[in-house]
């Protein structure tokens, strides 16, 4: 044990000195022995009843020699850590063998075989220790993909299996000798989350802890692993199990894993690690990339400060990793990162929660205690009608779904099961992460053992003390999930704002990290006196957690609320808009609540608006009967104000206005047609009624009185009208074309605007506009979408040449996203100035944060109004100068007194 220790600590130190070397491929050098089936059987396994051919895992026990002498080959060459061969030694894998019995063995033999060989270099030189990676592989079977297209439900293993074969697995190479444990080639996340479950459970019952690596694997060009995720989505999956390093490795080259190694290094506080390998395979299955090409890309990447460990995968050799370690010498490591403290979660996309984080919507309908109609679906078994749901919810905005199957008559854990597996294969609804909720801690075990992403538990409480709340903490983060925390402990449910906060704290002492906690939002306006000031409870005690505790998120069910009036929707939604407007401004960071279902805050009527208040804040005694008074006026008004037909009567500007502020596209086209033909021109209509309503968005979207969900659907209605609008224009534009007249547009584009709405965020509503706006004005657009990476980005405006890039983004994360494309294009040599717009972008953080980055031209747009503007001041020959050095000076300026600033106000 002392040794193991000792030689830990020198690990650390080496990571801290130096960027480390690990070995190259096994596969491919065992291959170059041409073995046969009687060198894969030898005396032992001579009458074993299938082919054992390719079985490369078993030369540990029949040809150790082979397996020593290419252990030798990597250590001369170079290597600090070798690597078992033990990839497929798993129950999963070696059952295609029949030899699922000789697992421990092949594990603990092959651990042996690599120490023998370690030691033997490193009693040559004891001033150089040589490291003992134990490989755990990813099975030739995923948990989160079903092998069945027609049958997206199915799986062919399932998480408890994986997660025995991998604790079998991970003790015996422990047993041989192994120094640390590498679980690689990460396809599907949830394989991972097995085996890093399996290894934490046997680290506890052995007493003892050994560095982990983890090692993923991005399969195509489209930078996901093979079950959906992002690098960063991976990286928030697995960052629980506070491993050593993570990395990449396998199935690309070291030039196309390139940005996503990068992206790993920015936002991982561990070492980073990459073996890549030896290019694309051939059309014979072999690899070209020489050593030399190999290590000259690797030492750029060792050059920009993204690598902590180095070494090959498929195709690479001794030579490959001779010419890597020769260029990685005397090169200083990557300095780990030190991220601020942020609730990092993941679906297949990533999702941070920070202090500048907008409201989170966790939608609600999944839920079978909470919908009927839900309710009845799962019971009816009608799962394909209950996935629509839960499209439905995302496509409203929900930025979480929350998942219930507490229903008597249901079997909980198989449905739970069921639903989360169906998701998993629905790629829009599984982007986003999963809330695992049951009030049954069997039923939430289920649900975990099905998500691959970094999901949340809803909930666990101290209601039953201390030592069972931490049993279940311990294991919800074994699991790879955050946790929530309902306010609730031995003496029952917290409901005033001391209680409340009293058991957030205790909480937060115990489990020591980030918590969301749920203070209890109980129902209000019951006719029970003492249940008047619960709303003005939590809203008190969410204020006071985030002053106290300032890591602690807020969450809580909103639809409590409003529980007494069941059955009467518009007050319901007047209650549950009320108190979000007035519980996000005190602190609450997230909520479960119908997504598509919030109204305005400005549009509740006057009359009803002021006895909601009065309800939610408890201003006046008799709160509930006035309230009551109103509220049977409006039961039998729709949700939808679509059909409150009153407003068809204003002149269709303002309809226009009011139907995007609503998210109403009933009449849209009809509006969009008749604003077009009084106001002459569609670009009239698009920069006059159409960009006033978003105007209007744009404002209560940041004064909190709206919220991502309505914008959802104002962007909807943007869409629509643009769609009918297109046409006219294309159609004026070639008719001006046609006419030769003084005002025709020149024959060549004003010039090539390439516009996309940066990785991380699906919103295009304000990019949407300046596009259309622009093509009017006689540029042409390439706009990329949504969720673009910044490698399409620059590959894309390399191969189009444009003139101009313009990046758009709508939340909070995508700032930072627009600052690493920034940095990208002054890496790349580009010179193009870089447009940055967006509902949550602004000069002040263009001027701090994004310009210093790149050297040319940045320049915030405000809206599309100005768009036409700044794009022709920057492409004037005559005015671009002056243009350029005016926004400079300005930016400049800004920095100045930013700096100026004391440190807290900046």
């Amino acid at each position: 044990m002392e040794r193991r220790n000792a030689r830990l600590a020198r690990l650390e130190a080496l990571l801290a000195e130096r960027i480390l070397v690990l070995d190259g491929a096994m596969g491919t050098m065992i291959q170059a022995h041409r073995l046969g089936e009687a060198d894969y059987r030898g005396a032992r396994f001579a009458d074993w009843p299938v082919d054992l051919k390719g079985n490369n895992d078993l030369l540990t026990l029949v040809r150790p020699d082979i397996i020593r002498g290419i252990h030798s080959q990597y250590l001369e060459a170079g290597a600090d850590i070798v690597e078992t061969n033990s990839f497929n030694s798993t129950a999963v894998s070696m059952a295609d063998y029949r030899m699922a019995g000789l697992v421990a063995e092949l594990n603990r033999e092959a651990a042996r075989l690599a120490r023998e060989t370690a030691d033997g270099f490193e009693a040559k030189d004891p001033t150089r220790p040589r490291y003992v990676a134990g490989v755990l592989g990813p099975t030739s079977r995923t948990a989160s993909l079903s092998p069945d297209v027609n049958d997206p439900g199915f799986r062919n293993v399932t998480f408890d299996e994986l997660a025995a074969t991998y604790g079998e697995a991970a003790a015996a190479l422990l047993e041989g000798g192994a120094d640390l444990l590498l679980v690689e080639t990460i396809f599907d996340t949830l394989n991972a989350k097995a085996a890093l479950f399996a290894i934490d459970a046997l680290f506890e019952a052995a007493g003892v802890r050994v560095p982990v690596m983890i090692s993923g694997t991005i399969t195509d060009q489209s930078g996901r692993t093979l079950s959906g995720q992002t690098a960063e989505a991976f990286w928030h999956s697995v960052m629980h199990a506070r491993p050593l390093s993570v990395g990449l490795n396998c199935a690309l080259g070291a030039r196309a894993l390139r940005p996503y190694v990068e992206e790993l290094s920015r936002v991982a506080p561990v070492y980073v690690s990459t073996h890549p390998n030896a290019g694309l395979p051939n059309e014979f299955g072999g690899y070209d990339e020489t050593p030399e090409t190999m290590s000259a890309v690797l030492r750029e990447f060792a050059g920009h400060g993204f690598l902590n460990i180095v070494g090959g995968c498929c195709g690479t050799t001794p030579a490959h990793i001779r010419a890597i370690a020769e260029v990685v010498r005397g090169l200083p490591p990557r300095l780990r990162p030190e991220p601020p403290a942020r609730l990092r979660l993941s679906g297949l996309e990533p999702l941070t929660v920070g202090p500048d984080t907008l409201f989170v919507n966790i939608g609600e309908r999944t839920n079978v205690t909470g919908s009927r109609r839900f309710a009845k679906l799962i019971t009816e078994g009608k799962y394909d009608a209950a996935l629509q749901v839960a499209r439905q919810q995302v496509e409203s905005g929900a930025q979480m779904l929350d998942v219930n199957m507490d229903e008597g008559l249901l079997d909980s854990e198989a449905a739970m099961a069921k639903f989360l597996k169906l998701i998993a294969s629905e790629p829009d609804i599984s982007k986003v992460p999963i809330v695992v909720d049951s009030s049954k801690w069997s039923v939430i075990e289920a649900g975990l053992k099905c998500v691959q992403g970094k999901g949340v538990v809803n909930s666990i409480s101290l209601k039953e003390g201390e030592a069972e709340f931490l049993r279940q903490a311990r294991l919800v983060r074994r699991y790879g999930a955050a946790v929530i925390v309902m306010a609730f402990d031995e003496q029952g449910q917290a409901d005033t704002a001391e209680r409340k906060v009293a058991i957030g704290a205790r909480a937060f002492r115990l489990l020591t990290e980030h918590i969301i906690l749920d203070p209890n939002i109980f129902a209000i306006a019951t006719g029970i006196e003492a249940h008047d000031n619960y709303a003005v409870e939590y809203i008190e005690a969410t204020r006071r957690i985030k002053a106290e505790l300032p890591l602690v998120h807020v969450s809580g069910g909103v639809s409590n609320i409003s529980f007494s009036f069941r059955g009467n929707d518009p007050v319901r939604e007047a209650i549950h808009a009320v108190f979000l407007y007035h519980a996000v401004k005190a602190g609450m960071d997230m909520g479960i609540v119908n997504a598509g279902a919030l109204p305005i805050y400005t549009d509740i009527p006057p009359e009803l608006l002021e006895r909601v208040e009065d309800v939610v804040l408890n201003r006046r005694p008799d709160a509930t009967e006035r309230l009551l008074e109103v509220a049977e006026s409006v039961r039998g008004r729709t949700k939808e104000k679509a059909e409150d037909l009153a407003w068809r009567q204003a002149p269709v500007r303002e309809r226009l206005v009011h139907a995007l502020v609503e998210g109403i596209d009933a009449f849209v086209v009809e509006d969009t047609e008749e604003a077009r033909r009084e106001l002459g021109r569609p670009i009239s209509v698009i920069e006059g009624p159409l960009m006033d309503g978003m105007n209007v968005v744009g404002d209560l979207f940041g004064s909190g009185k709206m919220f991502l969900p309505q914008v959802v659907k104002s962007a909807r209605v943007m869409k629509k009208a643009l769609a009918h609008l297109i046409p006219y224009l294309e159609e004026e534009k070639r008719a001006l074309v046609a006419s030769g007249g003084p005002n025709a547009p020149p024959p060549r584009p004003k010039g090539k605007v390439l516009m996309a709405t940066v990785k991380g965020d699906v919103h295009d509503i304000g990019k949407n506009i300046v596009g259309v706006v622009l093509q009017c004005n006689n540029y042409e657009v390439i706009d990329l979408g949504v969720m673009v990476p910044c490698a399409k980005i620059l590959e894309t405006a390399r191969r189009e040449r444009v003139n101009l890039i313009g990046l758009s983004g709508l939340i909070t994360p995508s700032l930072e996203e627009m600052c690493y494309v920034a940095e990208e294009m002054t890496r790349e040599g580009f010179e193009v100035p870089l447009l940055i717009g967006g509902a949550t972008t602004s000069k002040v953080h263009t001027a701090v944060k994004v310009a210093p980055r790149y050297r040319h031209p940045v320049v915030h747009v405000l809206d599309a109004s100005r768009a036409v503007g700044v794009a022709g001041s920057l492409l004037s020959d005559t005015m671009r100068s002056e243009f350029v050095a005016g926004v400079a000076k300005e930016y400049e300026g800004i920095r100045r007194a930013r700096a100026e600033r004391p440190a807290g106000d900046r």
